[in-house]
């Protein structure tokens, strides 16, 4: 079994959740709840493994508050 840590951020135009895998081409996908959303990512990146092991361009570091005056 294999864990991503995909990034997840709400879209105010569409009202969708977005997600994607930092660095693991091609590992988005979107939908209208969070479920939905998780079915969706873990189908996408099921299917990019069927080619082999990714390449990953980056790594997921962390998040950082930044505050500006």
């Amino acid at each position: 079994m294999r864990r991503y840590t995909a990034v997840v951020e709400h879209c105010q135009e569409t009202q969708l959740y977005v997600g994607y895998v930092p660095g693991f081409a091609g590992a988005h996908a979107q939908g209208e709840t969070l479920d939905e959303l998780a079915r969706n990512l873990q189908e996408v990146v099921a299917m990019l493994l069927e080619d082999g092991e990714p390449q990953m361009d980056a790594e997921f570091v962390g998040t950082q508050c930044v505050v500006v005056a």
